[in-house]
């Protein structure tokens, strides 16, 4: 499979786009966002702005994986990241990962974003599976990718130590036909009937009906 196209993907919400190295500086700022450490980064990790500009400038150069910024439609502001990767031939699948900053948060743009790259996959790439993987205790992650259609597979127990605790991580999935049974569902949803209208009384004799005139 081959990800050199990098699509622009358009929603009610937010517009999916490849990134350029002038995103690096947005990027810059949002890994700076302490709900981003906590539960993106390892303990520890150093992220110099060169090296973010070498790492975005590049994502559209990259033919295994799939990188797209997430940006606002109302504003056209960089918000976050949407990721495929790690590619596995054999069993066509992919590892989903996502970033959201601050400013992204509770309007509903980390879902469709979500829905986007996950639709992307399976309708376009032909995928069959992606997984992903979250920390237990990023409660608004994990509903998220239930409420896109993510399965609860497993929990590898303490994988490591985050601010004196150790934290769990949840093994999630997707498969394409988990994803095309989603999409025919919402397709055959019945609209609601219209409402009927009340008749008009009966003229009395000698009047005429409201309804001929109003």
């Amino acid at each position: 499979m081959d990800f050199s196209v990098k699509p622009v993907l358009t929603g009610d919400k937010t517009v999916l786009r490849p990134f350029t190295e002038a995103d690096a500086e947005v990027i810059a700022e949002i890994v700076e966002d302490p709900e981003v450490i906590r539960f993106t980064f390892e303990p520890g990790t150093v992220i110099t702005l060169d090296r973010l500009r070498s790492w975005y400038g590049s994502r559209s150069a990259q033919t295994d994986r799939l990188d797209l910024a997430v940006t606002d439609r109302a504003t056209g502001e960089l918000v976050g990241e949407v990721v495929l990767y790690e590619w596995d031939p054999v069993g066509r699948s992919c590892t989903f990962r996502t970033l959201l900053g601050p400013r992204g948060r509770g309007r509903g743009l980390g879902t469709e974003a979500t829905r986007l790259i996950v639709a992307y996959g399976f309708e376009q790439l032909g995928l069959h599976r992606i997984e992903l993987e979250a920390y237990a205790h990023n409660r608004r992650a994990l509903r998220v990718y239930e409420k896109v259609g993510f399965v609860v597979e497993g929990v590898r127990r303490e994988v490591q130590l985050r601010e004196g605790e150790w934290a769990d991580a949840v093994l999630m999935a997707i498969l394409d036909h988990e994803w095309a049974g989603r999409v025919s569902a919402t397709v055959r949803q019945p609209s609601p009937p219209p409402p009927v209208p009340c008749p008009s009384p009966p003229a009395r004799p000698g009047t005429r009906s409201a309804g001929w005139w109003t």
